[in-house]
Formats: C-alpha cells, sequence, structure tokens
C-alpha cells in the first residue's frame, strides 16, 4: 500500500498548545470557557490521531487508486469519501466548528488546526470537500440574512449537503475582474438569474451530498467593469423551494479535470444558465443601488483568506508525512558502512551524514512553518472572542500581515522538500509503491490554488508592507525585532541569534532597495524580486518562532535531564532551530544582495533568445 499515516505521536502539536503559547487566554474566552482547558488537549488530539490512522488514511489509497470519473455526464467518486465525509460533518469535525449559534460547543481555531494538519496528512484530496463547504457556509453565516442562513448552514454543517467557491473561469483566473459571468434581475429582488461558466472548481461536483452550494462571482448586468462591479452569489446545484423541496437549477457539470495528483479530489468544469433557469441569491448590496459597485469581492476574500492559510497548512500537513515516512524508511532500510569505519558491519542508512542532513533539514522546516502558522491560528481565535476591540485589532493586522507568509512559503519549499524525501529513499522513493511519490503529485497543487505564490508575493509588498501606512508590518517586525533584543544574549545561542539579527538588518536593506526602485519609477523591479523577498521574509518569521520555541525547550531539557523520556523531545527541538537558523535563516541577507544588485537580465533579455 502507497498511502501512508507517518505520524507516531502529537507531541509536537502538544508542545505548542500546552507548552509554547499561551492557550489559557484561548481556553479563558466565554466561548470556550465552559468546555475546553489545557488539560483537555491531549483528549482532543490523540483519538484524531487515531481517527486519521485508522478511518482517513484507507481512504487515501482509495483516492488514488480510483480517482474521479465523468460518466455520462455524473461525476463517479471514489466509494469511501462519501461515508467518510458524512461522518466527519455528522461528528463535529468539519464545517459545523463555525456554528455561531448560542451554546455551540465548537474547538479554538488553533485546536481545530491541529485536528486538521493530521486529518489532511492521512488524505489530502479528501480534505477539500469538507474545508471548502465550510468556506461556503462562513460566507451564508457572515453575509447571508437569516432567511439564507436557515435554508443553507444546518444542512451543510450536518454533511447532507456540500460547498464551493467558484472564481476562475477559460478567460480569467487571476484577474478575475475579467470575469464574463452575468446575473440579471428577477422579480424577486434578491434572486437572479446567472448565466456563465467556471473552471477549476474544487469539489464542483460530488455523488455523495444531495446539494452543493456554490458561492459564485458574477457581475450583475449594468454593474461597474473590473473587480469593482463583481457581486456574489448562492447558487445551489438544485434550487431550494420555500417548502424545502429541491428542483433541478440549471447547474451542469461539463467535465473534470486529470491531474498530476490529488486523484480523488474532483475539479469540475461547471455551465450555469443553459436553459436560462439558473438562478442565485444575491448576498449583499445590490450594485444597482450603490452607483454600480458590488461586494463580490470584499466577500469573497473572507473565504479566500481562510482557504490561503488552509493551503499552506495541508502543504506544511504533506511536508511532515513525507519526511515522517523517510524517517521510517531510514531506521529500517540497510545500506553501505560508515565512511568513518570502512570495514565495519552494514547499517540502517539513518546512520549516514547525508541522511541525517536529510532528515533534521525536513524536521527544521516543519517544525519552523508549524511554529509560525499556529502562531497565526492563534491569533486567529483572539481576533474572533477577545472582549477588547484593541487586541482583536492587533490580532487582526498580525493575520493579515502573515496570510500570504502561510500560503506560499509551506507550499513554495513542500515541491524540492519532499523532493529531498524521496532522494533519502533512493530508487525506491520514485516508485509508486512507496508514499512519497504520491505525496509529491499530491502536494504541487498548493502552490497554484488560491492565488498563485507570485501572487500572494504581490500580496506582501503591495499591500501588507503599506498596511495602515506602514504600521501594520512594522509592528510584525518589532515583535521580531523585540524578541531579538530580549534574548540576544542567551547562553548557548549566540550564534543562532547573531544570525536572526543580521537577518533584521538585512530585511531592511532588503525594504530600503525596493524603495529606493519605486523612487527611480523603476516598477519592474518589485515583482522581479517578490517572491524571493517573500521566502525572505518568511524565513526570518518561521526563525523567530522556531527559535523562540527552542529557548523553552533548552530550558525544559534542562529541567528533564538526559534520563527523562521527554530529554530527544526537547534537544531535537533545539537541534532543529540550531540547524534552521544556521542553514536557512542566511538566505534573507543573500536575497537582500540580489535585490541591492539590481540584476535586470530577466527583463533585458530579448523576448526572442527564449527561443533557443
Amino acid at each position: 500500500m502507497s498511502a501512508n499515516f507517518a505520524y507516531l505521536n502529537t507531541r509536537d502539536l502538544k508542545f505548542i498548545a500546552k507548552e509554547w503559547l499561551p492557550t489559557e487566554k484561548i481556553f479563558a474566552y466565554p466561548r470556550f470557557s465552559e468546555y475546553y482547558s489545557k488539560d483537555d488537549v491531549d483528549a482532543i488530539l490523540d483519538p484524531c490521531l487515531k481517527m486519521a490512522k485508522e478511518l482517513i488514511e484507507p481512504t487515501n489509497e482509495d483516492g488514488d487508486k480510483n480517482p474521479v470519473r465523468f460518466e455520462n455526464g455524473k461525476v463517479i467518486l471514489p466509494k469511501s469519501f462519501g461515508p467518510l465525509f458524512k461522518q466527519l460533518q455528522s461528528e463535529g469535525w468539519g464545517t459545523s466548528n463555525i456554528d455561531h449559534s448560542e451554546g455551540a460547543m465548537v474547538l479554538p481555531e488553533i485546536l481545530f488546526a491541529m485536528v486538521w494538519e493530521m486529518f489532511c496528512a492521512a488524505n489530502p484530496a479528501f480534505g477539500p470537500y469538507i474545508i471548502l463547504t465550510t468556506g461556503a457556509a462562513g460566507l451564508i453565516q457572515t453575509f447571508g440574512d437569516e432567511k439564507l442562513k436557515q435554508m443553507f448552514l444546518p444542512k451543510m454543517m450536518d454533511g447532507t449537503w456540500s460547498g464551493t467557491m467558484c472564481l476562475t473561469e477559460p478567460t480569467a483566473g487571476s484577474d478575475v475582474g475579467d470575469i464574463l459571468s452575468k446575473a440579471y434581475p428577477t422579480d424577486h429582488p434578491r434572486i437572479f438569474k446567472i448565466k456563465g461558466q467556471k473552471i477549476f472548481i474544487t469539489g464542483g461536483d460530488n455523488d455523495f451530498t444531495e446539494n452543493i452550494i456554490h458561492l459564485y462571482l458574477a457581475r450583475v448586468e449594468g454593474a461597474r467593469p473590473g473587480t469593482k462591479g463583481i457581486s456574489l452569489f448562492v447558487v445551489p446545484k438544485y434550487w431550494v423551494n420555500e417548502d424545502g423541496t429541491l428542483e433541478d437549477n440549471d447547474v451542469q457539470t461539463t467535465g473534470v479535470e486529470h491531474k498530476l495528483g490529488q486523484h480523488g479530489s474532483c475539479t469540475a468544469a461547471l455551465s450555469m444558465g443553459e436553459n436560462n433557469n439558473c438562478r442565485g441569491w444575491l448576498l449583499g448590496i445590490d450594485p444597482r443601488e450603490n452607483d454600480g459597485k458590488g461586494e463580490g469581492m470584499a466577500q469573497m476574500f473572507q473565504m479566500m483568506n481562510m482557504a490561503r492559510m488552509e493551503t499552506g497548512h495541508a502543504g506544511l500537513s504533506c511536508i511532515a508525512n513525507a519526511f515522517y515516512n523517510a524517517r521510517d524508511y531510514a531506521k529500517e532500510r540497510i545500506q553501505g558502512r560508515p565512511l568513518t569505519n570502512p570495514k565495519g558491519d552494514r547499517v540502517t542508512i539513518i546512520n549516514h551524514e547525508d541522511i541525517r542532513r536529510t532528515l533534521l533539514m525536513g524536521k527544521a522546516h516543519t517544525e519552523a512553518i508549524r511554529a509560525m502558522m499556529y502562531r497565526v491560528y492563534f491569533n486567529f481565535d483572539v481576533r474572533e472572542n477577545d472582549p477588547d476591540p484593541a487586541e482583536r485589532e492587533k490580532a487582526n493586522d498580525f493575520i493579515e500581515v502573515a496570510t500570504p507568509l502561510c500560503k506560499a512559503y509551506p507550499t513554495d519549499e513542500a515541491w524540492w522538500l519532499i523532493g529531498e524525501a524521496i532522494q533519502a529513499y533512493g530508487g525506491y522513493g520514485y516508485c509508486e509503491e512507496y508514499p512519497v511519490a504520491q505525496i509529491a503529485r499530491d502536494v504541487k497543487i498548493y502552490s497554484i490554488w488560491e492565488g498563485t505564490n507570485f501572487i500572494q508575493s504581490l500580496d506582501l509588498i503591495g499591500r501588507k508592507w503599506l498596511m495602515k501606512k506602514g504600521a501594520a508590518f512594522a509592528a510584525f517586525i518589532q515583535n521580531i525585532r523585540d524578541f531579538y533584543e530580549a534574548n540576544k544574549n542567551a547562553a548557548g545561542f549566540e550564534k543562532e541569534f547573531a544570525n536572526l539579527g543580521r537577518a533584521l538588518d538585512a530585511y531592511a536593506e532588503i525594504q530600503m532597495a525596493i524603495g529606493g526602485y519605486f523612487g527611480n519609477k523603476q516598477y519592474g523591479m518589485m515583482p522581479l524580486y517578490a517572491r524571493r523577498i517573500l521566502t525572505a521574509t518568511s524565513q526570518l518569521f518561521a526563525g523567530w518562532c522556531i527559535l523562540d520555541q527552542a529557548l523553552l525547550a533548552d530550558q525544559k531539557a534542562k529541567e528533564v535531564g538526559p534520563d527523562h523520556y521527554d530529554y530527544p523531545f526537547y534537544s531535537g527541538k533545539v537541534a532543529a532551530a540550531r540547524y534552521y537558523l544556521r542553514n536557512v535563516v542566511p538566505n534573507v541577507w543573500a536575497v537582500a544582495e540580489i535585490v541591492k544588485d539590481g540584476d535586470t537580465s530577466a527583463l533585458d533579455i530579448d523576448l526572442r533568445s527564449f527561443d533557443y
């Protein structure tokens, strides 16, 4: 069996939730205080680890071996996906976690994310069905009136119906302002006739829910051109009548994509209104009453921003699972003798220097990325629940700045990192009988989903650097600077803090260089270097987080001593931080030198030269 969920335990997740981050603040919020405390973390995570292995992992094999099919106008999915979807949704592990009704028992976002890290690692292709349903339900919950909430949310939360977001069209992808989908008024002021086509719609069709609720971008007839005129509509596959019965809504699946990976995930092409009978409910202001301006893009960004976090989170889960599999293989595979003892016995490959470097590289990246992402998820709980408006605003600023980093950095690094996990296997890693080959195929889409990583880099530099006249990003960097100043003389970590300090100074040089290019009207320099700057920003952020963890882990290791069962965990955290600060963070000043050098060869090359 090629699919393998290789998480052995939840120790690092527990470290984050119970030791590193001040989650007592989260558990004290009224929404959670009657249900959870730090003492409940183990009781949540450990059973979910077992669920991931026993319940979800077998569906991964099914999805890869029995890919989505499109026959006679119908989508056919792996048989195991439907029962799993309904079980997780009905048992509260999915969409119902956004329930805002009085007394609803929901998990804090940080714990819910930990559960879904494991679930996604166990089957990356399955997760989007629930994640997108959750995002679509969230939009209805935020922007819909009570009628729409009662009509759609209960069945989306219990697994009876699913949901999607519909942006991309054959002629408009990242340039969403050029969409051609139209919305035409009817006699009902909130119901419009919808006509258009969408492509690359993840979860766009299935054979296991009674209805699919599409959150659909279209332009009301007469609205402004570009993104300003776009509105958002609730377009169900089957129209929901006043009495709850369903009827055809002229939503047709015209095909499915045949993808490199994620074979169990349906990516559909949809056609709305071919028979002029597709209807949708408008969310928000009617652009005819708002100077032609729609609210669709602003509304959709709620779903997109969370989806960007979840996409990066999925990338993290694949990186972790790939290296956990490589670790297990390296502990068993006997090959060669140590270079330090060429006449000795053959050894397992984990004893070879390059394999140890490879595995520590994977561990360091996994734990650094995990640390930065859960620091952000912690802020989601603060933004949603803190009674102090200033605290909520501060948390929101942190999330806004960090979102492009959390989406792009894990998904950019995943491709080559998982390639290194394949390398650890040797030739076996290239064979489909082993899990890392499938993980590599499954992970590649994440750098493209939810706005390509180039778009994330433009968001970072073009928006987040300038947010609140630069104050939000300055506060983000000041967090790292304050940490550095407070701990730069920590015994045993002199080199690591020296590197963090140098990276902070180099990052300031990056910002100054880009500012200088703009001052000289060299506007093309920003997009030329944007992706590398995003990587450097993320490495600075992740370096702060993992070094912060290392200080705590070092203290804990000294307290428990080398003979304690937890000592290898704590000392391993320190080793991972040392590797990251000394082997990864130096890229920040390497990028600074590249940006300051200002090489324009990619802009200057004659386009005809690419023909040779």
